[in-house]
């Protein structure tokens, strides 16, 4: 009895959202609602009356008076008379409209693609978004449905799970090659945006803001990228030569011993020199020169770090290998 009398003498329905709500039920006993209520919607909220599943009226912000005259959808979904005064069943669900910033996405695994100069390749990517509720009809089928609550962290992990799948289709029809990403980070993002509106409009939602703060390589493919830029900027082993002889002078130059010391330093960086060109000689020529001294020149470029222990053990074999 204290239970009925309590859902009767409800006069005032209203939500203080807490930060990470998306949506609230309102918790009513038999879901009664008296007629005559007062309604209080705040700015950025908008409350939606739902009748057995199906979306009735919704108002938005401000102090409203539940009756029959207020709920028209609602009282022809019930086929009430005009002057119906007894208490109405339905949902009261509160959503906030309010943008969700600073959501952090990025690529649980890399995504592959075809890129227009190193071919199939692997992408990891990261950045931020924003998102807010624009349809109620169909968020509340297709998300909402009869939960009692609705937060922004039980969501994210759906939303994530659509942007990467954005991302696959932005980037395998955008174009633009791995190494000028960074030029075109703005209209990467916004190709991506496009296609994330996409995903986001099914389920009601929209997204404000779309922004790629990085796009990587998996760190052994960065690896191999970083030796090939290496061997490129070393190619040229004659300037490389001018190149160390030139820094030998000035590491002389601030040194003791004087024209001593820069001799030195010069006779150095030529030895240095020297020994990379014969060691990085293309293969025919190698062939034709003794294989020991090919394997003494590789171990001095070994003691100098410019070789690891496998490079240098896997040239030995093969050098040893020509030995008859």
């Amino acid at each position: 009895m204290f239970d009925f009398l309590k859902k009767q003498l409800i006069d005032n329905i209203e939500w203080l959202e807490t930060p990470g709500q998306l949506a609230w039920r309102v918790p009513f006993a038999d879901h009664e609602i008296r007629n005559g209520a007062q309604l209080t919607v705040r700015d950025g909220q908008i409350t939606a009356f739902v009748n057995e599943g199906q979306l009735a009226d919704y108002f938005g912000p401000g102090l409203h008076t539940l009756d029959t005259a207020n709920l028209p959808l609602l009282t022809d979904l019930q086929h009430w008379d005009k002057g119906f005064k007894s208490p109405f069943k339905s949902d009261v669900v509160f959503f906030t409209l309010k943008e969700q910033v600073g959501r952090k996405w990025g690529t649980a695994q890399p995504i592959t693609v075809r890129d227009a100069e190193f071919g199939a390749i692997r992408l990891r990517a990261f950045g931020s978004y924003s998102f807010r509720i624009e349809a109620i009809d169909p968020f509340i089928k297709r998300l909402f449905g009869t939960m009692s609550e609705l937060t922004v962290a039980s969501l994210e992990p759906q939303l994530r799970a659509a942007i990467q799948t954005a991302i696959a289709t932005a980037l395998g029809s955008s174009g633009i090659a791995f190494l000028d990403l960074a030029a075109n980070q703005q209209r990467l993002s916004d190709t991506i945006k496009v296609e994330v509106d996409k995903a986001f409009a099914q389920w009601g939602l929209s997204c404000p803001t779309f922004y790629v703060e990085s796009i990587s390589l998996p760190d052994e493919v960065q690896a191999h990228l970083d030796k090939g830029s290496e061997m490129r900027v070393i190619g040229d082993l004659s300037r490389y030569t001018q190149f160390q002889a030139a820094e030998a002078i000035e590491a002389a130059s601030h040194q003791d011993g004087g024209m001593a010391a820069i001799g030195a330093g010069v006779a150095g960086a030529a030895v240095l020199g020297n020994v990379m060109a014969q060691g990085l000689a293309p293969a025919g020529a190698a062939a034709q020169s003794d294989p020991f001294e090919q394997i003494e020149r590789l171990h001095k470029l070994l003691t100098m770090g410019a070789l690891s222990q496998a490079e240098f053990d896997a040239k030995k074999v093969e050098l040893l290998a020509r030995v008859k």
